[in-house]
């Protein structure tokens, strides 16, 4: 298969837009612009679309290079490159051919010069056979490791990346025994034309064990290095682990202090027997500040901006202050005191007892309007989070809140001062949290209240599952599956506050419906909550190109004014959604239908904003 690129360039007010090629870029010296025709052959797509997207010919074709002499170093860099694709490939005895201006690319002497241009880049790729594997022998340390372990056996996958990957593997696990110094020492990989076959024989040394030296830490500028070297964990005189030391570095970025952290090990032990610890970092802006939006048919819009501080007085402790406006544009809003307003300010002070523990507080003001009450209210908080291990989390808090809500069993409002104890545990294994493939995460909350002006007493419990499972192996089709549900204990549902029942349906929940739109409803059809809900959803995820995927979706919810789901009606939604996939996580939108329309709810919904459903 033959693609042929051109470049072209027709630049107004500094945008290129179209015309002839011949205008120079002014940030390049002696621009020469070429046309490249890229040739496969074999027939394989996957291959040939792998290939071209390592081209960087290809891939700057609308970019000149620097005169005749960048583009010999260009063509040359990108036979490599080319090569090294076809090696991961499995494939040993391919060839790559570049002509450039009719003269193949080895016989081009290096002060050629091929005139004003477009020159002609021709590369043809030849590119051989799948080999497999044939002999593997490990030496030395790793005589007694298995290399099937590793996916090295006969017959087996022969890609550079499948050897390299196996390679990095057992140094891991020698240095998994608390040995840093773990390293291939001797590597000779012999492919034999004859059978096809890739031949690997591997010399590991596995070095002393040893545990961990002084921390040493570079590239601080605001930030205190004694509590970075605290807040690796690592404690000097314990025995090295490669996973403690990746630990380390995810402790640190988390801080969000850093741009950039490295955590390395030393070359040679010290005096002491002991491995040197290394940390290189690069601080972000002190200060940061944005603004978002969420969109739907059916809630409105709402924005909100923030502000704040990444390390206030040297130990990372955070400062955030935010607001946001809630409901804009939403039908039945005729005034500004109907919209939702919230703002708040957080306080977060990392490494209190442990490295991976954090304080953090937290002073709010809310005044909201949904369809279920009119509330407002001022809540402090103050907890404390730790992270157990790579998966697991869990944290509790103090809050006190004083509340004024109108709802149907108090229409002329309720005055509440609770004090309440929000516990929680999380056990989460998933591979991204913005966009995850594969895994779960679970979550467990508790939250015993006491309401000091009404006298009740109440415990609100829930629970949640997803899951997530790609069932191909590019990990473009995948299945999310979530189940939510809880119940509130203790006492009658008029007795607690209506803003801590449950509710279901909207953005987040069952899509399709209103905000707060599933459930028992009052005699004019606006909600009232409930003691105890479930919500299902699903999803499959299928990227079609790699920035766009597709999402049909189902969900489906209760709410029941008993403690236990009694009388429970489900309510589903259906649609598909649409997402642009970004570094920082896909930005969504999602299109539903209630499938149990009742009087109220919408023909349809439309919702947007950013990451996953769930």
């Amino acid at each position: 298969m033959t693609h042929a690129h051109t470049a072209s360039a027709f630049e107004l007010f500094g945008f290129r837009l179209f015309g002839s090629a011949n205008d120079e870029d002014a940030d390049i010296v002696d621009p020469l612009n070429y046309t490249v025709t890229l040739t496969v052959e074999g027939g394989d797509e996957r291959l040939e679309r792998t290939l071209e997207r390592t081209s960087a010919l290809v891939q700057d074709v609308k970019r000149p290079v620097s005169g005749s002499l960048g583009l010999l170093a260009k063509a040359r860099s990108d036979r490599e490159q080319l090569v090294a694709v076809l090696f991961a490939e499995a494939r040993y005895d391919g060839v790559v051919n570049v002509v450039i201006n009719g003269q193949p690319l080895d016989s081009i002497e290096p002060d050629a010069e091929f005139g004003a241009g477009p020159v002609p880049v021709t590369i043809t790729i030849d590119p051989g056979q799948v080999y497999t594997l044939g002999d593997i022998e490990l030496r030395g340390d790793a005589s007694n490791l298995t290399s099937a372990e590793f996916g090295l056996l006969p017959g087996g996958n022969a890609a550079s990346r499948a050897v390299l990957r196996a390679e990095a593997n057992i140094v891991t696990r020698l240095k998994e025994q608390g040995r840093p110094l773990a390293k291939v020492t001797g590597r000779e990989v012999v492919a034999d034309h004859d059978t096809v076959t890739l031949d690997v024989d591997l010399d590991v040394a596995a070095g002393p064990v040893a545990g961990y030296g002084p921390t040493t830490v570079t590239g601080t500028e605001s930030m205190n290095p004694d509590f970075v070297a605290y807040v690796t964990g690592l404690r000097q005189g314990q025995t090295y682990s490669p996973r403690e030391v990746e630990d380390a570095r995810n402790r640190l970025l988390a801080l969000g202090v850093f741009s950039s952290v490295t955590v390395r090990e030393g070359d040679a032990l010290d005096a002491n027997g002991q491995i040197p610890i290394e940390v290189q970092v690069t601080e972000r802006k002190l200060r940061y500040y944005g603004f978002g939006a969420t969109l739907s048919n059916t809630e409105g819009l709402g924005i909100e901006g923030y502000w704040g501080h990444r390390n206030l007085f040297g130990n990372a402790e955070t400062l955030r202050i935010q607001g946001s406006i809630g409901q804009i544009g939403e039908e039945d809003i005729q005034d500004f005191d109907q919209l939702n307003y919230n703002a708040s300010i957080l306080f977060e002070k990392p490494g209190v007892v442990g490295p991976d523990s954090k304080f953090y507080s937290r002073f709010s003001t809310v005044y909201e309007h949904p369809d279920a009450y009119d509330r407002f209210a001022v809540e402090a908080a103050a907890g404390l989070a730790y992270q157990f291990t790579r998966t697991q989390s869990a944290s509790v808090e103090l809050a006190v809140e004083y509340e004024d809500v109108e709802d149907y069993f108090n229409p002329d409002g309720e005055r509440h001062l609770l004090v309440s104890l929000p516990t929680q545990y999380v056990f989460d294994n998933r591979d991204n949290k913005l966009d995850p493939k594969r895994g779960f995460r679970v979550l467990a909350f508790a939250e015993p209240a006491h309401d000091f002006l009404t006298g009740a007493t109440f415990v609100k419990v829930r629970g949640e599952l997803s899951a997530y499972r790609a069932i191909d192996d590019a990990q473009r089709f995948v299945l999310a599956g979530r189940v939510a549900t809880g119940s509130i204990m203790g006492a009658e549902i008029q007795e607690v506050p209506a803003d801590k029942r449950f509710y279901a349906g909207g953005g987040g929940s069952v899509r399709g419906y209103n905000y707060q739109g599933i459930g028992p409803k009052d005699p004019e059809g606006n909600p009232i909550g409930g003691l105890s809900y479930m919500e299902l959803s699903g999803e499959l995820r299928i990227q079609v190109t790699e920035t766009i995927g597709i999402v049909p979706f189902l969900d489906a919810g209760t709410v029941s004014e008993g403690e236990f789901l009694e009388s429970a009606r489900f309510q589903m939604g259906a649609g598909v959604g649409l997402r642009y996939l970004t570094p920082f996580g896909p930005l969504r939108i999602d299109a539903a239908v209630p499938l149990n329309r009742g009087p109220g709810d919408p023909s349809f919904a439309i919702y947007a904003g950013v990451g996953q459903a769930f």
